[in-house]
């Protein structure tokens, strides 16, 4: 069975080649534009000379035509005022010698004609005047021109109609003569009385020098005009140069400055303005720079007292506590009074050792001497953990913690330690200002993060505290009694807990709606986080208008029955990458 071969079709793979060809020419297109605005957006200079340019091509613009125009009319009213006086000369003349004649049947009234014609016309031919006389009212008088050349097609029944009514007129006419190039001439008329009839004398002027004088003197002006619109864009680029470049220097000098190269210095040339700024702007990173060496050493100087006092409160409260527990294990043979008083005495030495050990962590996350111990560990039994320590304190309170944890173990690469400390202050935090209602323990992982999200529906954060809920000592309410004798340091330790693993701790709240805190940490110790397998904003969290849920996309597009939907994007924390704090 034979195989018939189809030919290519040659017409598509030319619509291919052709619409290939305008892709690439659109692309490049796109990309100088989208260059072009990045520059005018950037440089300062080059707006001030594209400014400078435009302004100047408009004004000088406007000059030159003005100019060019008023050339051109001074030329053609200096040919006019030239031909209205030989107009009138030859007319007095021509009347002068048509005057003689009472009948145009006379012999010599043609001769006359040809003479007056050729006494007031170019005799040497070079200036390119025509003279004519002619009588349309008989037929017995020739029209006659010097030079002779048919003459009539440049001269209109309107100029004619004028003339015949006594007046002297005038035209610019474009015309051939003789099979000549066409020119443009300036169009005279004029009556000449005499006692037959009337006559009229007609001057044609060329006008081809007067144009080519009005043409150099446009091509001068816009020659000087460019240049001049060059010389300005040139003097503009220069002065904007000489104030740009102060400008530049210390702008690159403030970003040296804010980089924390706090010796950077603008060099001072001169006394006027410029060296002013430059002289201002060191003495202001002059005293930038002694202002935050005093704070930095006001800092390390707090930083060593706080650990210098924590360090030394350590002795004596050890002898304290040892007191307190020998008699707290007696209370019972002293009297109820002095029995309370040995229980308050040990609930408020746990909170003293407890806040001098979160004093000695913080001492070395600011003195950068904390050291992460990783090891492989399976983090629902650490969720576990924290939430059998804190059943007391739920009860208590009468919150109930739920769990949504994997049933197969989550393992990742983490320091036990700190992980359930962060852990242990988020679900107190939770529990604390859950409003006995429920408090939600979130546990997820894919191949590169771990993430733990705490869920309460207390009284939420204000726009704006979850960042502030970090902060050593913060409170949203400080008339809000703690159940728990926190610190005020759990939240800023765990948050430098999470960044020690190189992960984020990252909260999110909303008035009477709750708050939730999400932990993610890499699976592998050391590695970069871009995603979280969790998302930040709970899923029964109102969606705020105009911003979608956790930072993501907004998701605009056709609902069903032609409804429009909208939602997160995709991507949600995909969409987001770098560290968090």
């Amino acid at each position: 069975m034979a195989t018939l071969r189809v030919p290519p079709d040659q017409n598509a793979h030319q619509r291919s080649a052709v619409w290939d060809i305008w892709r690439a020419l659109t692309g490049w297109a796109a990309r100088l534009v989208a260059g072009l605005h990045q520059t005018w957006r950037r440089s300062l200079q080059v707006r001030v000379v594209s400014i400078t340019l435009v302004a100047s091509s408009l004004l000088v613009g406007g000059f030159a035509y003005l100019i060019a125009d008023k050339i051109t009319n001074i030329l053609l009213e200096n040919a006019e005022t030239d031909v209205l006086l030989r107009l009138r000369s030859g007319s007095d003349y021509a009347a002068k010698q048509l005057g003689l004649f009472s009948q145009p049947q006379d012999a010599q009234v043609q001769d006359t004609i040809d003479n007056t014609v050729s006494y007031l016309g170019d005799p040497q031919q070079t200036s390119g005047v025509v003279v004519a006389l002619t009588a349309d009212h008989t037929d017995s008088i020739r029209p006659r021109s010097s030079p002779d050349v048919d003459f009539q097609p440049l001269v209109s029944p309107e100029l004619r109609a004028a003339v015949a009514d006594g007046n002297i007129a005038h035209q610019i006419r474009t015309g051939r003569l003789n099979g000549n190039e066409p020119t443009k001439y300036l169009v005279y008329g004029s009556p000449v009385p005499t006692r037959f009839g009337q006559v009229e004398l007609y001057y044609l002027v060329p006008l081809a020098r007067q144009d080519s004088t009005a043409a150099d003197a446009r091509a001068t002006v816009v020659a000087t005009g460019v240049a001049l619109v060059l010389l300005l864009g040139l003097l503009a680029a220069l002065v904007t140069r000489l104030v740009v470049t102060p400008v530049r220097v210390a702008a690159r000098t403030a970003q040296r400055l804010s980089a924390g190269l706090l010796d950077q210095r603008m060099t001072v040339n001169g006394e006027d303005d410029l060296a002013l700024l430059a002289a201002s702007f060191n003495q202001m990173a002059t005293n930038l720079q002694r202002q935050i060496l005093r704070l930095e050493e006001m800092s390390r100087l707090q930083r060593r007292f706080t650990s210098d006092v924590s360090h030394e409160l350590r002795t004596p409260l050890t002898t304290v506590r040892m007191a307190a527990d020998l008699i707290f294990a007696e209370r019972d043979e002293f009297d109820p009074a002095v029995a309370r008083s040995a229980e308050l005495l040990q609930a408020e030495l746990d909170r003293f050792e407890e806040l001098l050990t979160d004093l000695l962590e913080i001492s070395r996350f600011d003195a950068g001497f904390a050291m992460l111990d990783s090891e492989p560990t399976d983090l629902v039994p650490v969720v576990h953990r924290v939430v059998d320590r804190l059943a007391g304190l739920a009860e208590r309170v009468g919150v109930a913690i739920e769990l949504d944890v994997p049933s197969t173990p989550v393992i990742a690469e983490v320091d036990p330690r700190r992980v359930e400390r962060v852990l242990r202050n988020l679900v107190g935090n939770a529990v604390e200002h859950g409003e006995s209602k429920p408090v939600l323990i979130t546990l997820g992982a894919d191949e590169t993060a771990v993430a733990i999200t705490v869920r309460d529906r207390g009284v939420g954060l204000k726009p704006g505290e979850e960042k502030l809920v970090f902060n050593r000592f913060w409170r949203a309410d400080p008339s809000r009694a703690r159940q728990t004798g926190g610190t005020g340091l759990g939240l800023s330790i765990s948050l430098e807990d999470a960044r020690l693993h190189g992960g984020w701790l990252e909260a999110w709240g909303a008035p009477g709606q709750g708050a939730q805190f999400r932990l993610t940490l890499p699976a592998r110790s050391g590695d970069r986080l871009t995603t979280s397998p969790l998302r930040l904003v709970p899923a029964d969290a109102p969606l705020p208008f105009g911003g979608p849920r956790d930072g993501g996309l907004l998701a605009i597009g056709p609902g069903s029955a032609g409804a429009l939907a909208i939602g997160p994007g995709p991507g949600g924390d995909a969409e987001r990458a770098g560290v968090r704090s």
